[in-house]
């Protein structure tokens, strides 16, 4: 019954669907800004790996096949059923999860969860918009200036999130545009180079510098899959909310096509493109696998800082909007808590994630952490859709079993390489090809099974305005 629902699942209501809007004027246009942001494209050549050519060291043409594999996975397997959920429910994510993790639990999974991790991102925001920020005045990585910077765009970015983020909100939508315009002159300015791209000698100079070998095409599959998913996973479940504003399935499936798969691959596959051809140009003072950082190679000292300074320049309002999201789940989660003081502690840890230079390994700490806990969220979603007729089921009872078994254990699976850090369990390294999407695997595998066998908790009516 009604009344069995806490205050926050039964007082829900959705999006009427006279306030719907076409999916290139929400979906797409929100994904394409998320996969535009530099901290994404500027390591798809490389990724958390520091072998000899990085993804191109057995060509172009193995890195944007497996650019585009891991797009369409991201499509597929991680936004496309959170998507539905949201477009027929019109109803958020903190309540859509309620299903899938029952209404007690549904406060923290995937709610509360989601708001944590946007920490992580803005920790990985300020690190990286620092770095960018004090390069052009000979600062170095990791310098005492960096994480000073680091920590004051940490705190600018949480206080305008929790009080201004109407006006950032404003500017946001074009944004995206710099980072977009930024790629195409860098690839035009480097494409002359790409016939002359030779994969070999990266991976010889590579390998003259003491990097070891070079990593084997499957390899380049399973990391390239894993750094990409990794990066995207939470925004796959956000889907809910974003597409909660789109008019039917068609717009789920567009908004989906062109903001993540299309976007993933334009922004990945044009970092891919200017490497290769800075290589292949033999462009003095071009060094590493990061076209961000080559820009001042590319174009000139003077443009390459401008172009710095306007990559972080849009990367703020996806620092901003971090803080917001996060506001929004603690609210909702910790009614009883001021956001001020959730939000102030969140901000500081992100501020010791940033200065300790743990962000600072995005592709090889916060990618994995990502992917590990929500692989295993988007799988038990999409059973739970599939096993109710590609519909919401709606809410369940106290913590719904099958939804966290398969969660917890799809967790330890997508974390396997930091649980192959403890020791005595250093022989699991390696051991699980492509985390990020074994963890879905087996949360959705694992919810299918836990479903079958009764553990899934009893549903409860949504009251009739729902």
């Amino acid at each position: 019954m009604a009344s069995n629902l806490p205050d926050y699942v039964a007082s829900a209501k959705p999006l009427p669907t006279t306030a719907r809007v076409p999916w290139y004027k929400s979906t797409a246009q929100t994904y394409a800004g998320i996969m535009l942001w530099f901290v994404f494209w500027q390591q798809v050549p490389s990724g958390s790996s520091t072998a000899p050519g990085g993804f191109l060291a057995h060509g172009l043409g193995t890195a944007i096949l497996t650019l585009v594999a891991a797009a369409l996975i991201c499509h597929f397997l991680f936004y496309l059923v959170p998507g539905m959920l949201g477009m027929k429910t019109g109803l958020p994510l903190y309540i859509v999860g309620t299903s899938t993790y029952g209404v007690q639990g549904g406060f923290l999974m995937p709610g509360f969860l989601m708001g944590v991790l946007q920490f992580g991102w803005l920790a990985v925001n300020a690190y990286f918009s620092g770095k960018l920020l004090v390069i052009p005045f000979g600062y170095v990585e990791g310098s005492g200036i960096h994480l000073v910077v680091a920590a004051i765009w940490a705190v600018l970015g949480a206080f305008m999130g929790l009080k201004g983020i109407k006006y950032v909100a404003r500017v946001a939508t074009f944004l995206p545009l710099i980072p977009f315009v930024i790629l195409i002159v860098l690839c035009v300015a480097t494409i002359g180079g790409l016939g002359k791209f030779d994969a070999n000698a990266l991976v010889t100079s590579g390998q003259a510098a003491g990097a070891g070998s070079p990593l084997s095409t499957f390899a380049i599959f399973a990391l390239m899959i894993s750094y990409v998913v990794g990066f995207f996973a939470t925004a796959g479940a956000a889907g809910v909310d974003i597409a909660m504003n789109n008019r039917d399935g068609k717009d789920v499936q567009l908004g989906g096509i062109f903001g993540v798969g299309i976007s993933t691959i334009f922004a990945g596959g044009l970092a891919l493109l200017i490497v290769a051809g800075a290589y292949g140009m033999n462009l003095t003072g071009v060094k590493g696998l990061n076209p961000a950082e080559m820009m001042e190679a590319i174009m000139g000292t003077n443009v390459g800082r401008v172009f710095m300074y306007l990559l972080v320049i849009a990367a703020f309002p996806a620092a901003c909007f971090s803080a917001f999201i996060a506001a929004n789940s603690f609210k909702t989660t910790l009614p009883k808590v001021n956001p001020l003081i959730s939000c102030g502690i969140g901000t500081a840890v992100a501020i010791a994630l940033a200065v300790s230079g743990w962000a600072g390994k995005a592709a090889e700490n916060v990618f994995p952490v990502i992917g590990a806990s929500f692989g295993p969220v988007c799988g038990a979603m999409m059973a739970d859709y599939l096993l109710a007729g590609r519909k919401w089921p709606g809410p369940r009872a106290g913590f719904n079993l099958a939804g966290w078994i398969s969660w917890l254990l799809g967790l330890a699976v997508g974390a396997v390489e930091f649980i192959a850090k403890i020791p005595g369990l250093e022989g699991l390294a390696g051991k699980v090809p492509c985390p990020p999407v074994a963890a879905f695997i087996v949360g959705f595998v694992l919810y299918i099974i836990l479903a079958a066998i009764g553990l899934q908790s009893k549903k409860l009516d949504m009251p009739a305005n729902a």
